[in-house]
């Protein structure tokens, strides 16, 4: 059918003879000062430190922990909160594309066929048949950039749908990690709590049978019976705080309760991988938040194009073609074809400030979201610097504190001697009892806010994500 292509020849010529313009300005990355280096981290290069390189995508393989490895692959495999925010980028794409129609002819097909009964004049009645087969396109001229604002808004919707889908996977991946360390830390005091209270217990049997032997008092059984107790009171807490902290690792991979344990590990196992954060200028490529950030922003500032094109005039086009006949078997002759070609224009004109209350809706909001990109990157660089203080604290804390524990250990070992001497009284004895079951408690603690501190920084750097 020639003519169809005849009948939209003058919608392509008219494309092509007037050129699009916007009546929104072009977007532009704000300004924020940016530091050279960090505050808490070495410089490049000084002291034997390695030039600055970022950490990988699978920063979690540093810890050594092949239960750590299986429980992250587990969650990006079922954790539910990542696959919604996989739904959602896929959402985003099919609104990417809704959008982006609108830049192109809208064609349709349609067809008829009547039958009818009518009185001719002189002949009396008759039966006529009508068949109508019919094409028709439409088109509105961008000519203010209203609809490819309305796409480059939704691509950059869609874009900003995969960097929350970033954001997300690393929280939940972090989240496994800092469960999966928590419930190791757990099982490492319950461990301390029973060897201490099985010790206690060793020693409550010595001071009976030198009760029996006259060499002890009833006052020294009761103290040391007491201080049994209050280990033996300790170990419920710490056993309903583990099982409830599996449980809630158990639902971030995607399984029921009961079918996670954790029975395997300790946090002297794992390695402490060093960390290597990199430049401050590269944070803003590497943190997808801040780059979802960016990407609101950029579809403000479309919004802002479809707002002030909406005050000027659109321009339509629309062309119509087929065929009409009472016999089907003439239908496509060319006698019967038929074809319309019309152009419209509408200039708002009253709408009681609706239009112009779009355009200050939307720049307001542009301003909006340049205050929370802007926040987003300060805290960005706050969440880094913070991640490095606690890393660097951490280290020293876990270093003194395994001092700590040696020399607990120490006057443990000592004051049972004298005392066995005679030297020294039960007293001196459960000083140094606790104070070793305490430094041992908050040793296994401390090992736990290193990983913490780890975490936290991987975290903080965007874990090795990147744009690309």
């Amino acid at each position: 059918m020639k003519w169809q292509s005849c009948a939209l020849a003058p919608i392509a010529w008219i494309l092509a003879s007037l050129p699009g313009c916007s009546v929104g300005a072009h977007y532009t990355r704000p300004d924020i000062p940016l530091p050279g280096q960090w505050q808490e981290g070495a410089a490049p290069g000084a002291g034997g430190n390695p030039a600055p390189v970022w950490p990988s995508a699978d920063w979690w393989h540093g810890f050594g922990s092949a239960k750590l490895d299986e429980l992250i692959a587990e969650a990006e495999r079922s954790n539910d909160d990542l696959a919604g925010a996989i739904a959602r980028v896929r959402e985003a794409d099919a609104q990417a594309r809704i959008a982006g129609a609108a830049l192109l002819p809208s064609l349709d097909l349609g067809a008829s066929a009547e039958r009818e009964r009518a009185q001719v004049t002189g002949v009396g009645p008759r039966v006529f048949t009508a068949f109508g087969p019919e094409l028709s396109a439409s088109y509105e001229l961008d000519f203010w950039g209203k609809n490819r604002a309305l796409r480059d808004a939704a691509r950059a919707a869609a874009q900003a749908s995969r960097y929350d889908r970033q954001t997300v996977a690393l929280t939940v991946i972090s989240s496994v990690a800092m469960t999966y360390f928590q419930a190791l830390e757990l099982r490492d005091r319950i461990q301390v709590a029973q060897q201490n209270l099985e010790n206690g217990r060793k020693i409550l049997d010595g001071f009976k049978l030198e009760q029996t032997a006259g060499t002890a008092t009833g006052l020294d059984v009761a103290q040391q019976e007491t201080t049994v107790a209050l280990l033996n009171a300790a170990l419920p807490p710490l056993l309903q705080q583990f099982r409830q902290t599996v449980h809630a690792l158990a639902v971030l991979v995607g399984k029921t309760p009961e079918s996670l344990d954790v029975d395997v590990g300790t946090l002297e196992t794992l390695s402490s991988p060093a960390v290597v954060e990199g430049l401050p200028s590269q944070l803003l490529a590497r943190r997808p938040d801040v780059a979802e950030a960016e990407q609101q922003l950029i579809a403000a500032n479309a919004d802002i194009t479809v707002a002030r094109a909406a005050l000027f005039p659109s321009i339509e086009l629309t062309a119509t073609g087929g065929y009409a006949s009472a016999q089907l078997a003439s239908l496509v002759s060319p006698p019967n074809r038929v074809y319309s070609i019309a152009a419209g224009l509408t200039q708002p004109i009253f709408h009681g400030g609706a239009l112009r209350g779009q355009v200050a809706y939307s720049q307001a909001r542009y301003t909006e979201l340049l205050s929370t990109y802007h926040k987003t990157v300060l805290t960005a660089f706050g969440n880094v610097e913070d991640a490095l203080v606690a890393t660097g604290q951490t280290t020293e804390q876990q270093r003194r504190q395994r001092d700590a524990v040696a020399t607990a250990r120490r006057a443990y070992e000592f004051a049972q001697t004298q005392m066995s001497a005679g030297i020294v009284n039960i007293l001196s004895v459960l000083n140094t009892e606790n104070a070793l079951f305490s430094a041992q408690d908050q040793l296994v603690q401390v090992n736990y806010l290193r990983l913490q501190a780890l975490v936290d920084l991987y975290t903080a750097l965007g874990g090795g994500w990147h744009q690309g």
